[in-house]
């Protein structure tokens, strides 16, 4: 029978310099590391991807019976569950006082072939959390409440952070017209997860009833690794900021049309391309930018393309510095088109602005962390998070990370170990008791 479950794991997790079967027990923490990771592969058999890693978008077959797995998961820790009207999971374990909530936990969709701690780490430590104390007979003051955010990856369609924007701005009603590849509508997704899109105003947080929101999350990058550290204090989280250009040409017949005389949209598009890319490294810094998809019209070998368009999406912590960089890209596109013949756009389609999280919870998370005689490591979050939404509601916002192997992450090869894992949870719950007696 060990060796059936010891099969099942390789295929569902990268092996890495540890066994990932190895149990975290050795380390002497107060939540359970053991059960920890069992909740972890369990909630990896949901939308396993065939070649590796996990494939459960936000609004799925695969989502919708993970949701199910872990309501019962919840339930069965004695909690009190509900879904509010944007599909944001919550789950709560009563205070002594009537006091505001403490709020934590992450999201457990995925990108279409991503990994398995990304988001999955953050929501199964906050319900180990939530389990320990019960089991503890731990009473806070506060009442606390686990969060699963709906759809933060928006990979289904194309909007991340779904739940928590709807948590705390609502979301425009043209959002629920848009449609899957399968024909399908967001509205009739929601129909299936029995939510009604006329009442998504009433997800709306009121600040005044959550105390703080903390975020357990892995970083998807290489810093603490680099550094020989295990514990990430996030400072801000970038502003996420895209753009949709579109270059028109003249459609031809690629054997019939001199060189001379054409306007191809696709290589002006590629030139574009180039400039963005070189806009944004003229300046020193931690800004990034992308051009990670392009549609061409017709897309035939034997056609001179005649319209083309991409994405570009930035990212710093500065928002003035996206919009200076979008600023000498417009205007290297107009160069272009004068010199090409053809027309080009360049029209924005998100705008996420940079967030910051609150002072005295940065400040805590470190005290903690040096209770466990760890030195933890200020650093700016480059991925977006739901965190950046509570942040920016009035909400006092902490994000807590653990290391990432190789900077790996949205892709199967993800991975932190089982004691950063552990450390994780435990990072948690000592930040939300600390919370809890301020």
């Amino acid at each position: 029978m060990r060796e059936g479950i010891t099969r099942r794991v390789d295929r569902l997790f990268p092996v890495g310099a540890e066994d990932p079967r190895e149990s975290p027990a050795r380390l002497s923490f107060a939540v359970n590391g053991g059960r920890l990771q069992a909740s972890l592969v369990a909630l990896s058999r949901f939308g396993p991807h065939p070649d590796g890693g996990a494939a459960r978008l936000a609004f799925s077959e695969a989502d919708l019976a993970a949701r199910a797995w872990l309501t019962g998961e919840m339930r069965t820790a004695g909690l009190s569950v509900r879904t509010d009207a944007a599909g944001n999971l919550f789950a709560r374990r009563e205070g002594r006082e009537n006091l505001p909530v403490i709020l934590f936990g992450s999201h457990m969709d995925t990108v279409p072939r991503g990994g398995h701690y990304d988001g999955a780490l953050g929501v199964l430590a906050a319900l180990e959390v939530l389990r320990s104390l019960d089991e503890q007979s731990v009473a806070t003051r506060h009442p606390l409440e686990m969060v699963v955010w709906c759809d933060e990856e928006g990979a289904h369609f194309g909007n991340g952070l779904f739940g928590s924007r709807a948590a705390t701005s609502g979301a425009p009603e043209e959002e629920f017209h848009r449609m899957d590849r399968d024909g399908r509508s967001l509205a009739d997704w929601m129909d299936r997860y029995r939510l009604d899109p006329r009442r998504i105003g009433r997800a709306v947080l009121d600040p005044r009833t959550v105390r703080a929101v903390v975020e357990l999350h892995v970083e998807q990058g290489g810093m603490l690794e680099r550094q020989g550290a295990r514990i990430g204090v996030v400072d801000g989280i970038v502003g996420i900021h895209r753009f949709e250009a579109r270059i028109r040409g003249i459609q031809n017949h690629a054997g019939t049309t001199p060189m001379a005389e054409r306007r191809d949209a696709l290589l002006t598009a590629a030139r574009l391309i180039v400039a963005t890319h070189e806009e944004i490294r003229r300046l020193p810094g931690g800004q990034v930018g992308n051009v990670g998809q392009i549609d061409v019209t017709p897309d035939a070998a034997n056609v001179v393309p005649g319209e083309v368009r991409f994405p570009i999406e930035m990212r710093d912590l500065d928002d003035t510095v996206v919009a200076g960089m979008i600023g000498r890209i417009g205007e290297r596109s107009a160069a272009l088109a004068r010199e090409t013949g053809c027309r080009i756009g360049i029209e924005r389609t998100l705008e996420e602005p940079a967030a910051w999280m609150d002072p005295g919870l940065r400040a805590l998370v470190a005290r903690e962390a040096r209770a466990l005689d760890h030195d933890s490591v200020p650093m700016p979050s480059r991925a977006g998070h739901d965190a950046q939404n509570t942040a920016r509601h009035g909400i006092p916002t902490a994000m807590i990370f653990v290391p990432s192997r190789d900077g790996i992450s949205h892709a199967p090869a993800e991975w932190t170990s089982w004691d950063d894992c552990a450390l994780g949870a435990e990072m948690l719950r000592r930040t939300v008791l600390a919370i809890d007696r301020r």
